[in-house]
């Protein structure tokens, strides 16, 4: 099969068609991926039958990886998988973030050198929801009204994570996991700004009222998660999706928690936005 890509949509995404990420990928076809991926936000690889091994070999040529924040729920086989699922065993859950409708964010924005890249492996799916959306945050800020540009420039933001939640907490206590990011952050690929704020983990603008906050980030968050901006992935069994944090964000549908749900997830250590 003849090796190209597609776009998922207008606003972002592309589709590699003809990858078999089990075996091992020529420097050509690596290079081509990594362009794309850094290019177009998230990349698309369908029916996949790819072991632990297999993605962590592929992951690890974009970087180095990083081991999973909550150790009991890594992956006994290797600390750097995370699976996302709904299953119990013995009563217990077997990975993380189970249930429910999840908020726009960009992955561990609370933290001081978030996740460069996240990448899903598709398992087990529902019969219907569990989507996830991608928001793209490099256009997102291209379009952002001049004078919201202006107010904002050199403006940081505070995020925050301290719940097993997928929504936004109503409390505005800031969790133990806190850091301070620039509202606008370069994406060093390309060196384009991306709008660095998200629904989920966004607490406050540094320095500002927070009434006055408050209004500013409803408007952004309005803003960056129109349709314009959104592709929604409905998954199958066997689809890998690997998105960049650095230019875009990620939400989830609800979906049916009686249904099972079962996917792996691998992150790449990151750097300090600027």
């Amino acid at each position: 099969m003849a090796l190209e890509f597609r776009p998922l949509s207008e606003a972002i995404g592309t589709e590699a068609v003809g990858f078999d990420l089990s075996d091992d990928l020529t420097e050509n076809q690596f290079s081509r991926i990594r362009q794309e991926w850094e290019r177009h936000c998230v990349i698309l690889f369908r029916g996949q039958k790819i072991d632990e091994d297999a993605q962590i070999r592929f992951a690890e040529r974009f970087g180095p990886l990083a081991k999973t924040a909550n150790a009991e729920r890594a992956a006994k086989s290797n600390p750097a998988i995370m699976l996302i699922s709904n299953i119990r065993e013995d009563g217990k859950l077997i990975g993380s973030l189970p249930d429910g409708e999840m908020h726009f964010h960009s992955d561990q924005t609370y933290i001081e050198k978030p996740a460069t890249g996240t990448m899903l492996y598709a398992l087990e799916i529902p019969s219907k929801g569990g989507n996830t959306l991608f928001a793209n945050a490099l256009e997102a800020y291209d379009d952002l009204p001049t004078h919201l540009k202006a107010a904002l420039s050199g403006k940081s933001a505070m995020h925050s994570y301290d719940t097993v939640s997928t929504l936004r907490p109503s409390s505005a206590n800031l969790g133990p996991r806190s850091f301070i990011h620039p509202i606008f952050r370069t994406h060093p690929p390309t060196g384009r700004k991306a709008l660095y704020v998200n629904r989920l983990l966004t607490q406050y603008i540094v320095g500002m009222p927070r009434d006055e906050s408050d209004a500013i980030l409803n408007e952004l968050f309005a803003h960056q998660e129109q349709r314009s901006y959104v592709y929604e992935h409905v998954w199958t069994v066997g689809d890998l999706m690997f998105w960049d944090n650095r230019s875009c964000l990620h939400a989830r549908t609800d979906f049916d928690a009686s249904e099972r749900r079962l996917l792996r997830r691998l992150t790449l250590l990151g750097e300090k936005p600027y």
